[in-house]
């Protein structure tokens, strides 16, 4: 400002407002759309899904599997054994379905690792302090409980949980460093399972395709030329000669990649001791490249740095030897 000038207007300030503007608007828009009554019936339903315990999401993936493994059972199963396929790969698929069950009721019923009076000490005394993620001498004002390291209050659960990586609505539970290692196992497995039985289902279809000498034949286009049968043209036979097959094949590739990726990442973190909220909140922390995050002018910038890793078996070894489970051994 030079003078008498006006001062310049900061264009964060003018964008935010005109940000405000825009939503406001977009909300009287959307009100007079959908009435309030049923606004209200959404929002009461998604709150319940999703910030409240429930087993809605635990039934839906138990029909979800049952109707997957039905129809694999029902149609591929036969078809494969007429077919001589190895009984090895045949029934693998349900290994790793039994497997997939059993972890996954651990990851339900296992206590994530809920902090309280009896343990509160015990659990201050794992993890080193950041005092930047993670400060001293923070209490949590719902729980009334000083707050270790790495824990987290969970909104859902209404708890503090030792190491919380996320509350997963699946297995309606809170993932903390007592399941860790279930639910990786659970997610592992049900990963392997999906993607087994997308090949299986995958290699009966080719080689059906084969056998017939199907990808041989020709047909009639609307002109009236004959056309070899291309891959496009295969998929659409093949959809109206085994439709329920077809829809099973594309639903479990999709699945597998979709869990594939979230395996990547799970494991990604399992192997640089991280977790899922540490991962999210480390890219929001208070730094130096943050020039729009609000601080005082003589506070020094503070860059979050991750300490708890200390190499892939160790901390692998931490996630299925969880670091409490050594502390109370050492006190007895």
């Amino acid at each position: 400002m030079l003078g008498g000038g006006k001062p310049e207007r900061r264009p964060e300030i003018i964008q935010t407002r005109e940000l405000c503007r825009l939503g406001t608007l977009n909300q009287l828009i959307f009100s007079y759309i959908i009435p309030q009554c049923l606004q209200r019936a959404v929002l009461g339903l998604l709150h319940y899904l999703f910030h409240t315990r429930n087993h809605t999401f635990i039934i839906l993936h138990l029909i979800l599997q049952g109707m997957v493994y039905t129809e694999y059972t029902w149609e591929i199963f036969g078809y494969c054994q007429e077919l001589e396929f190895s009984s090895y790969y045949l029934f693998l698929p349900y290994l790793l379905l039994i497997i997939n069950l059993l972890f996954f009721t651990l990851s339900c019923v296992t206590d994530p690792g809920t902090i309280t009076k009896a343990n509160e000490l015990l659990f201050l005394q794992v993890y080193e302090f950041d005092e930047v993620m993670f400060p001293k001498n923070m209490r949590c004002p719902t729980c009334d409980l000083r707050k270790p390291a790495r824990s987290k209050h969970c909104a859902v659960c209404n708890r503090c949980v030792h190491r919380f990586d996320h509350h997963c609505v699946w297995v309606n539970n809170c993932i903390g460093a007592w399941n860790a290692r279930y639910f990786l196992t659970y997610l592992l497995t049900l990963t392997a399972s999906a993607a087994t039985m997308a090949i299986v289902s995958i290699v009966f279809l080719v080689r059906l395709v084969l056998l017939s000498d199907l990808y041989l034949e020709t047909y009639v286009d609307d002109l009236g030329h004959f056309q070899v049968i291309d891959t496009f043209f295969l998929i659409q036979y093949l959809f109206l000669t085994f439709p329920r097959i077809v829809f099973m094949v594309g639903f479990v590739l999709v699945l597998s990649f979709l869990l594939g990726g979230y395996l990547c990442f799970a494991l990604y973190l399992a192997a640089t001791n991280q977790t899922t909220n540490e991962w999210y909140r480390g890219d929001r922390a208070w730094c130096q490249h943050c020039p729009h995050v609000a601080r005082p002018p003589s506070a020094e910038p503070q860059v979050y740095r991750n300490i708890h890793s200390h190499g892939l078996w160790s901390n692998l070894r931490e996630i299925f030897l969880p670091a409490a489970v050594h502390c109370e051994r050492k006190k007895k």
